[in-house]
Order: structure tokens, then sequence, then C-alpha cells
């Protein structure tokens, strides 16, 4: 098995998975109990939410644990749009945004809100001059991720962030589901943040939103004592010590993984040159663990299968999207290439992926190519 899906969803650590283990057996009390018990759970569940918001130098209180980036980033749409509406209706998102930002800007669009598209550049990056001229005075919010599932494009949030700052009344979001692990992050001037544990190594079912204290928002769950009164549900220690343990072993082992990450990149940008058909859509200054790429005069999904019946296992774009088969967004809006967004390959990368996964890849890709061609 040769696994090159690691954007949609990445192994869990074992040294998360012992301290998740390690937590449900020592800490099961619900943390909400008066009794002794509980209040041990609740002190502990304080302290590692300190270590989490120290990791981004944010505020305790800052943080909101989620089900997933899906919840986070509904909970930013529609806790944004209700709690604001007065106002302002206009959001402003990308091109390359997650379903779980397009499908809830959908519904606020369908309640009167209006929405704009921001185009790219050549290389991949918000139009920044398009963008200034896209906000107005009822501007309530700006959703943009920071790194694309598809393509691996980096946004320029800093400079966006910056902008943003002559208007008090516009508060800024980014999805870093793909960035953290993979690009250095400033949160300074950032009034949201979506995190995504199953992205680098921690636990499924269970996510991070960073709201600034600034900002307010009507929670989208509701009853239950939590740790915010922005999203109801009891907390779970477990789940809370493994993100913390996950978070420290990102950031502690950051530049060796980006290291080899890099290298495997390169060799495959050198192995696909070999390949008339094969265009990379990836530009160089992408994040290395996507790599994505277009096969002209080939069906893809095709490929894909035949790929999938040796052993090797990659996307043709988000796993989130309802339609697999369907053209990339991401890929048409950066080449405006139609036959290119119908026949996109994703491949992602880890740490955990091996020089002979690599070489083994390319011997298998070769021949499913040549069947297909």
């Amino acid at each position: 098995m040769i696994y090159l899906d690691y954007a949609a969803n990445s192994p869990v650590d074992k040294k998360v998975l012992d301290v998740f283990y390690r937590y449900s057996l020592e800490y099961n009390a619900n943390p909400n109990s008066s009794h002794d018990l509980g209040k041990k759970s609740k002190k502990r569940i304080d302290l590692l939410t300190k270590k989490i918001a120290a990791s981004f130098n944010v505020l305790p209180e800052e943080l909101i644990y989620t089900s997933g980036s899906s919840e986070s980033n509904n909970l930013v749409i529609k806790g944004i749009c209700s709690k604001y509406k007065n106002k302002g209706k206009h959001i402003i998102i990308s091109p390359l945004e997650h379903p779980s930002i397009i499908a809830p800007v959908n519904i606020m669009q369908e309640n009167g809100f209006e929405v704009d598209i921001v185009p790219l550049d050549t290389d991949g990056k918000i139009d920044l001059n398009s963008f200034k001229s896209l906000i107005k005075k009822d501007t309530i919010l700006v959703s943009i991720c920071a790194v694309d599932s598809e393509i691996g494009l980096i946004e320029p949030i800093n400079k966006i962030a910056e902008i943003l700052k002559d208007y008090p009344n516009c508060y800024f979001h980014i999805d870093a589901s793909q960035a953290f692990g993979r690009i250095k992050l400033d949160f300074n001037n950032i009034d949201l943040i979506s995190l995504a544990p199953h992205k680098f190594y921690g636990l499924n079912g269970f996510g991070l939103l960073i709201k600034k204290k600034q900002v307010e928002l009507n929670p989208i769950i509701n009853g239950g004592k939590s740790t915010t009164i922005y999203r109801s549900g009891t907390p779970v220690i477990a789940q809370i010590a493994a993100l913390e343990k996950a978070i420290y072993l990102t950031n502690k082992n950051y530049q060796k993984r980006l290291n080899h990450v890099t290298k495997l990149n390169l060799s495959l940008r050198e192995f696909f040159e070999d390949y008339k058909n094969v265009i990379i859509n990836s530009p160089v200054n992408s994040v290395p663990h996507i790599l994505n790429f277009s096969i002209i005069n080939i069906d893809a999904v095709n490929l894909l299968k035949k790929l999938n019946k040796n052993g090797v296992y990659l996307s043709t774009k988000s796993a989130c999207c309802s339609d697999n088969d369907a053209p990339s967004n991401a890929v048409f809006s950066l080449t405006k290439d139609n036959a290119r967004a119908a026949n996109s390959v994703r491949i992602s990368l880890s740490h955990l992926t091996t020089e002979k996964e690599i070489n083994e890849f390319k011997k298998i890709f070769d021949k499913c190519y040549r069947e297909v061609i």
C-alpha cells in the first residue's frame, strides 16, 4: 500500500493516541460536576487550554473546541452573519474554499447576504487590488483559506489582514486546516482561525476554533455547559489532551518534516517532466506537501482507478467535495483551463512517506499511464 492522500486525512500519531488512552482512563469524571473528581478534570482542562493557547500566542478564553473544521467554519459563517447582520450583509471569500465554507455562505446568500469571490493572480494568490475593490462599508466577513487543499497554494494572509485594519466592522477568518504544520502562521491580526487535528496527526472528530476576544458569535449549538458560551457540549478532556500533544509534536518536528517532504516533492516534479501529457498545477511556491497535476487527453479518474488497483491511494481533489468526478474549481481558478480542471490529480505527502514508496509509485504510475494513454 502506498498512501498519498495525507491532505484528506493523516493517521493519528501513536504518541497522541497514547495520551488519549491515558487521559480517558485517568480523567473519567464530567468536568462540569461539582465533586472532587469533576474539579480535577476541570483543572486539567484549564491547564491544557493554557498550553494550547500559548502555542498560538492567543488567550485561553479565545479557544473554542468543536467537532472539526466543518463545524468551526459553519460556526464562523453563521455566527458572524447572525450576530452582525445589522452592520452589513456582505461576505468575501476566495474560489479555493472548502465545502464547509461554501455551503454555509450559500445559505447566507439565500437569506439576503451578498457574496463576492475574489479572483486569483497568475501565481495563485489572492489578487490584492481586486480584493480592495470588493470591500464595501457593509462587508462584515472575509473568509480565506491560508493554504488550499487541492493545489497547496499559500495565500497572503498577513497582507489581507493589513488591508482589513481599516475596516473595523469587518472580521477576518482563515481556514488553517491545511496550513498548520506546513507553513509558519502569525495569528496576531486574524480574528478567527479554524484548525483540524486530523490534518496534523491528531484525532478525527475534534476541532479547534480560535476566536479573538473582540469578536462575538451567535452559537449554532445550544444547551449544556462547556468551556465557552459559544459552543455547548460536555468537554472531553482526552480529546483536548490529544490535541495539545499533536500541536506539540507538530511544532517540535516542523523543520525536519518540511525538509523531508520538500525533497520528495522535488523528486516527483523531476519525474513528471518526462511525461508530455502531465502538467503540474501546483506552483513551486506552494506547500510541498501537495502536488497537483493534470493529465491532458487522458481520463484522470480512469488512471486513479488503475492506481488504486495497484495499491496506490490518492485523489482527484478534496475528499469533502460532493462530486469528486466534477472539474476542480481550484485548478480552473488558477489555470482558466477546463481540460486541466477536469483531469487533475492530487498527490499529498507526509513525513511518513518514504523514498522507497515514492520510487515504487513512479514505477506503478508509469505502468498505469502507459495503459491509459
